[in-house]
């Protein structure tokens, strides 16, 4: 039997995380779950699966959860903060990690996570977006393993060679021309750029194909979803930016494809549902059973390929840029967009705005050589406050 620790338990990753396991339960147990704020979701799943520590982003979220759970004589312990996150994330007795926190919260526990030689399954890019460097020499320093768990990144994982393969070393043996990372476009994608400027958060996040939360909903309709995608797959399989392509694939059914130098072609299809790559992860190198309806080809009858307008996607580029300027540019690319995005879905920004902020943040900060996981924190930070500044004195 396997132990896990399921980071971000509440979310959509974490909550399909369980429903793969609750498939398998002869073969995993929980040990941690965690959440930010939501006490009544992470106290149900408490309930449920009794695990031995609950963990609270909030400190005053994991005392109101600390004072139910007594009442029900559960025996859960409630931790809280980074301090109970990166404790869960790194306890002996757990085997695999669920990072699957939004944001740049997930960093540090994930980190954690890797420096105490767990297997990372790989759900919470920002971690690589924002620490690719020192994170994928954590994971070949304390002999990790990290599993994609994105759809894109599962699916390219699944399509490239790993027998003998070290993690995070080049892929010059793999014999790869090519990683494609496909896109659906979003809601967008359609749309006439002129009405772009006028769109709400409520549309942005009612994504055609995949249920997932707010943020990376949002991120999905502008494309800084994919532009992050684009630097996590540089890192993850080490190959330069340049042969990371992405496509638009509207049926969201081929998840990414690797091509390589004799012209093969392999891709990864399958219905658009987390519990997929999911259940890959957990069970790598073999495979479970996820629950997810089998693709009928018939019925989707055919896949349509488009080329990605910068225009109407200016945030890929600015992630293609940032990756290019290397050191903590990626850092700060992430840090203003988490900014804009909340800004507009608090209907603070447009739409439009999101990548004008992640611009201006960009071009007034300079990045460093990201030696430590402080230097990292600390343009993090400056890049926050420089958007927040933006954000609030514009009227976009």
């Amino acid at each position: 039997m396997k132990s896990i620790t399921i980071l971000g338990a509440t979310g959509s990753i974490g909550l399909n995380t369980l429903d793969v396991i609750k498939q398998h339960q002869s073969a995993y147990e929980v040990i941690a779950l965690t959440a930010h704020r939501q006490i009544d979701r992470l106290e149900a799943l408490c309930l449920e699966w009794s695990p031995r520590y609950a963990v609270m982003a909030d400190a005053r979220a994991a005392e109101q959860l600390s004072q139910r759970l007594k009442k029900t004589d559960s025996p859960v312990q409630v931790l809280s903060g980074v301090e109970g996150l990166t404790f869960v994330a790194s306890l002996a007795e757990v085997d695999f990690v669920m990072a699957a926190i939004v944001g740049s919260a997930g960093l540090l526990p994930t980190l954690a996570a890797a420096q105490a030689g767990k297997r990372v399954l790989l759900a919470n890019k920002e971690a690589l977006v924002m620490s690719g460097q020192l994170f994928m020499e954590a994971v070949r320093q304390h002999g990790a393993e990290l599993l994609p768990i994105d759809s894109e990144h599962n699916a390219v994982f699944q399509c490239l060679p790993w027998e003998n393969r070290e993690w995070g070393v080049g892929n010059e043996a793999l014999e790869v021309n090519r990683i494609l990372l496909t896109a659906s476009g979003g809601p967008f994608r359609t749309l006439p750029i002129e009405q772009l400027h006028d769109v709400t958060p409520e549309q942005a996040c009612a994504h055609p194909n995949w249920n997932m939360g707010r943020k990376i909903s949002v991120d999905s309709a502008t494309m800084m979803n994919k532009g992050l995608e684009v630097i996590e797959a540089a890192w993850l399989f080490s190959v330069p930016s340049e042969k990371i392509e992405v496509i638009l694939h509207p049926q969201s059914v081929i998840h990414s494809l690797v091509e390589y130098i004799d012209g093969s072609m392999l891709a990864q299809l399958g219905n658009p549902d987390m519990r997929t790559p999911i259940a890959y992860g957990l069970a790598w190198p073999k495979r479970i059973s996820s629950g997810v309806p089998r693709l009928n080809l018939i019925e989707v009858a055919q896949l349509d390929f488009e080329a990605l307008d910068l225009n109407r996607f200016p945030c890929l580029k600015l992630a293609y840029d940032a990756w290019l300027a290397g050191g903590t540019a990626t850092t700060i690319l992430n840090a203003a967009n988490e900014v804009a995005v909340q800004a507009f879905l608090q209907k603070r920004l447009r739409f439009t705005a999101i990548p004008k902020v992640v611009e201006t943040t960009l071009s007034q900060l300079s990045g460093h050589h990201p030696t430590s996981i402080d230097i990292i924190l600390e343009d993090d930070a400056h890049a926050r406050h420089l958007a927040s500044e933006w954000v609030n004195r514009t009227d976009n």
